[in-house]
């Protein structure tokens, strides 16, 4: 049945939007004066340095006219999401076509001034990047980075039920790792709870400086292609306006009301044969209505349309961007006090249904506390340090099944893994959620079903991340937990989010959202049967350099610390909190109230191994991990044994950036803190659970230079975990060892030679018992004593 948005003046007022989305994106790049080109052109008018990118510009404008459309028409929730990267300018102006960019920033407004400001702030020093952004109202995707616009589209859609989000697929982007596996996320959305992802790959032919592959293949071998990935393809090929806009609304009709349909089937009729989601394949001219050549080379068409397509080098050059612009018609498009005429306007959506104004794209809005259980309820019972030993991850479990139950009406909860939940000891969370899957299962399949909210379907580091993103940027919680080696995967993508958290501090408009969580487990120091590929503790240097006001490090040292950690990371907003737990059978040694205290203060002397009273300490034992503080405590046993007058302080780290000074970082400790705790001058022996050279950067300002950090070197293979231990000098022994170096040899010269060969003696031993029986030596140390 015809209606209004079918007719042919609706359609030509689209072309007149879209003609005036190009010239607003085009001016962006160009103008710093004259906005509505009311005189010639002069140089004055133009900026001195051009930069930005126009060749997926136009094809974006178009397709976000035919959104606006949809939206309309059929009152969709949509938002929209920019794959190509750089081309932000076309985001920008549609923002300020349908009002949202004038009422996020009222300095811009809806008149000829405005539009002067909008033209120069644009890719200018002190302005707006030229790529979509956090500045950007309705964007949820950085496009400084490619290959992830499809996962952020589908954590977006997950448990939305009554969202779709548009995304626009750059042929360019297409080819990145990420995104080919992307495709196979509508293996993941079921369609009687999830929202619906609409993918839109433009093929406008060409990257930088070459053609992309998959607009120099055949339609038919794309077809099949993009069949094979479980999608229904429609092609909307051309370059005629005249024919363009018909042909794009009939074809966004048939996907929006073939979602529907799925839709529809899946919650009437509780169907669960996955369906063939449609999609739209969309070729279009790269730098689409910018000049067909300039000094005889060729521009629209061409890769030369990528970035600047006119280099502004003389009055020639000049007068065809002026010649360029004016084709676009700003005076039929915009009135005399330089507003979009009101027959335009009146086709963007209203209110929130506007892609720039969309709360899912400014997901705080939404959010919501998750019930969270006392997660004191969950607490090993620890009443000797030592005497107990368990699984820290396998506890946790217990604490993250309960918030899945505690949380299942509201659906704002997931956990994200590369197939490793099961691996990484969160056994306990499968007794509450399943994983969700759309593909074919078998009777044999453990965990599977077509609901479930526990996304480790996928082998794919960056698809847990993208989805984690994608969830937490439109209102919900979770987080994401892998191998500590392989999360190095990722490393980009957690840099991009920090950035992008960084960027929403400063912009008032942005809501909190959920802090993105990671879990890091299945560390370097026990291997026994990965070896040396499956050891990588740089994340935590990676993370380390970002904002401070962004990321936080924790190396909890036991179940009842791992406990109080999450609790606090789920709760948090607006943070990158890593989480470097233990998955294998611990000794425990914190009781929660301990633990709860530790957590807290983020760092704190262990009183039941010091033996200082309060006292200036001969030296301070430190170890910042759960292998670090075995190690550290087997240390301390050894010497309380060997040298009982020694006076020892030891301190636990849980929050990394407690060492950094307080001016550095907002957790960290003053000087004179710092000092109270690790002494001005005596010996700091600090067991660290990752690279040494990160415990020095963050302490360097320090008074205490006296610091000696044993950490992991970069040696391992398949061995004992022990013996990875004394192979990178972290083992009790060689901490012992530090000690001795370091003590004054008048006081303790007698006991210490005769304690240096007690201890070669016992590594002789121990590796002769590994070459043996490959496994530890039993009671190698013995970190149980009682208080003096």
């Amino acid at each position: 049945m015809s209606t209004e948005f079918d007719s042919n003046d609706y359609l030509h007022r689209m072309q007149e939007w879209w003609r005036a989305a190009n010239y607003l994106s085009a001016a962006q790049l160009y103008l710093l004066d004259d906005p509505l080109l009311r005189r010639p052109l002069t140089m004055k008018d133009v900026k001195k340095k051009i930069v930005g990118h126009w060749g997926t510009v136009p094809g974006q404008n178009f397709v976000t006219v035919n959104l606006n459309r949809v939206i309309k028409k059929y009152d969709l929730d949509m938002i929209l999401l920019s794959g190509p990267g750089h081309g932000g300018n076309f985001y920008i102006a549609n923002d300020y076509l349908d009002g949202t960019y004038s009422e996020v920033y009222p300095n811009i407004t809806q008149d000829e001034k405005g539009l002067q400001k909008l033209f120069k702030q644009f890719s200018f020093p002190g302005g707006v990047p030229s790529h979509c952004a956090p500045e950007t109202p309705g964007s949820i995707n950085e496009g400084g980075e490619l290959g992830y616009s499809l996962a952020h589209g589908f954590g977006a859609v997950f448990d939305n039920p009554d969202l779709i989000a548009a995304v626009i697929v750059g042929d360019g982007e297409a080819e990145t790792g990420p995104l080919a596996t992307s495709w196979h996320s509508n293996k993941f959305l079921n369609p009687e709870h999830d929202g619906a992802v609409l993918p839109i790959l433009h093929l406008n032919g060409y990257k930088i400086s070459n053609p992309t592959i998959l607009s120099r293949i055949s339609k038919d071998e794309l077809a099949s292609l993009m069949h094979g990935y479980g999608w229904k393809p429609y092609f909307v090929e051309g370059d005629d306006p005249e024919k363009m806009f018909p042909l794009m609304a009939e074809t966004m009709d048939k996907v929006i009301e073939e979602i529907r349909a799925i839709q529809k089937n899946a919650r009437e009729n509780h169907d669960d044969t996955r369906p063939f989601w449609p999609m739209i394949v969309l070729r279009t001219p790269k730098g689409w209505t910018a000049p067909k050549k300039v000094d005889g080379v060729p521009i629209e068409g061409s890769f030369h349309a990528h970035q600047v397509p006119v280099e502004i080098k003389d009055e020639e050059h000049l007068h065809i961007l002026e010649n360029w612009l004016r084709s676009y018609h700003p005076e039929e498009l915009f009135d005399e006090n330089g507003t979009l005429k009101e027959e335009i306007r009146s086709l963007s959506p209203v209110g929130d249904r506007r892609l720039g104004a969309n709360p899912h794209a400014n997901g705080g809005k939404l959010l919501h506390d998750l019930i969270m259980p006392d997660f004191r309820d969950y607490a090993v019972d620890v009443k000797e340090p030592g005497s107990v030993e368990a699984q820290d991850m396998m506890e946790l479990g217990k604490f993250v099944r309960d918030i899945f139950k505690a949380n299942d009406k509201a659906r704002n909860f997931r956990i994200f893994s590369p197939d490793e939940g099961m691996s990484n000891r969160l056994n306990h969370a499968f007794e509450a959620e399943n994983r969700p899957w759309e593909a074919e299962m078998l009777p044999t399949d453990e965990h599977l079903a077509r609901d479930g909210r526990i996304m480790d379907g996928m082998l794919s580091e960056h698809m847990c991340e993208g989805w984690l993103e994608g969830y937490l940027l439109t209102g919900r919680h979770g987080f994401f937990d892998s191998y500590e080696a392989f999360v190095r995967v990722v490393d980009s993508m957690a840099a991009q989010h920090a950035k992008w958290l960084k960027v929403c501090n400063q912009l008032p408009w942005r809501q909190d959202i959920a802090s993105l969580n990671f879990i890091l487990t299945s560390h370097i120091w026990q291997q026994d049967h990965n070896g040396f590929t499956h050891q990588d503790p740089g994340f935590m240097d990676h993370i380390a350099n970002k904002k401070a006001d962004v990321v936080r490090i924790y190396l909890p040292a036991d179940t009842n610390c791992l406990l109080s950690t999450m609790d606090h990371c789920l709760k948090s907003r607006n943070y990158v909190n890593v989480v470097i737990a233990s998955k294998h059978p611990r000794p425990q040694w914190f009781s929660m109230e301990e633990a709860v205290n530790l957590c807290t203060q983020g760092l704190g002397i262990i009183d039941w191994a010091s033996n200082d009273q309060g006292k200036e300490p001969d030296v301070v034992m430190a170890c910042a991990g759960d292998t670090p503080t075995l190690e550290t405590l087997a240390a301390v046993s050894i010497l309380r044994k060997e040298l009982p007058d020694l006076k020892i302080r030891v301190i636990n780290v849980v929050d990394l950036f407690k060492l950094q000074p307080s001016q550095e970082h907002p957790h960290g400790l003053s000087d004179a803190q710092y000092d109270m705790l690790f002494t001005t001058d005596k010996p700091i022996i600090f067991a660290f659970h990752g690279y040494p050279t990160l415990i020095h950067e963050l302490t360097y300002r320090r008074h205490n230079r006296n610091l000696h950090v044993r950490g992991y070197k970069e040696e391992g293979t398949i061995t004992t975990p022990f013996d990875m231990r004394v192979q990178n000098d972290i083992d009790r022994f060689h901490l012992v060892e530090d000690v001795l170096l370091r003590l004054p040899q008048d006081k303790f010269h007698d006991q210490t030679a005769h304690l240096f060969q007690k201890m070669e003696n016992k590594l002789v031993e121990h590796r002769q018992y590994i070459r043996e029986y490959g496994q530890d030596l039993p009671e190698v140390a013995n970190w149980k004593w009682h208080n003096d």
